[in-house]
């Protein structure tokens, strides 16, 4: 299951995080973490620009891929794009509140779940057992980032 995620209407649906701080998107980031330590399963989160100038950017971390709309574009719009791109939608699940954004979805044939709803599942499910190994599948390109990272690649 890949899941696209509406960033700031998840956030907005997370009684402990909000929309005005500054490192609300971080802190977003860090559930999303450990959501993806425990499941293995691949996230795009995608943000809207914010109050604060941000360049438009994609970056992927260890199976999350986030984004930041550009200016003048929605979060809203870059995952309605996103949705007219997949091939297999049944192994995708978007996670918004926004109306229009879940009948999209539903229009590709892609299942949706409600931003307070995956809320509940972040805040609710365990953290993450330290002793025990999670299998968790790396793309080449996730593979490549790390060596890069670590400067071993050949």
């Amino acid at each position: 299951m890949h899941w696209l995620i509406d960033g700031h209407n998840l956030i907005g649906q997370m009684p402990n995080l909000q929309l005005d701080d500054p490192h609300d998107e971080d802190k977003l980031l860090q559930y999303l973490r450990q959501y993806r330590a425990r499941t293995g399963h691949p996230i795009t989160v995608v943000f809207d620009a914010g109050y604060s100038y941000r360049s438009a950017q994609t970056k992927k971390q260890g199976g999350i891929t986030i984004q930041f709309a550009p200016s003048g574009r929605t979060a809203d719009q870059i995952l309605m794009r996103r949705m007219r791109r997949i091939k297999n939608p049944q192994a995708y699940m978007v996670v918004t509140s926004d109306r229009a954004v879940q009948q999209a979805a539903a229009q590709h044939g892609i299942r949706t779940l409600s931003s307070g709803e995956f809320a509940q599942q972040l805040l609710s499910s365990p953290q993450p057992d330290t002793d025990s190994q999670v299998d968790v599948h790396l793309s080449p390109d996730e593979v490549e980032e790390w060596l890069d990272l670590f400067n071993q690649s050949e």
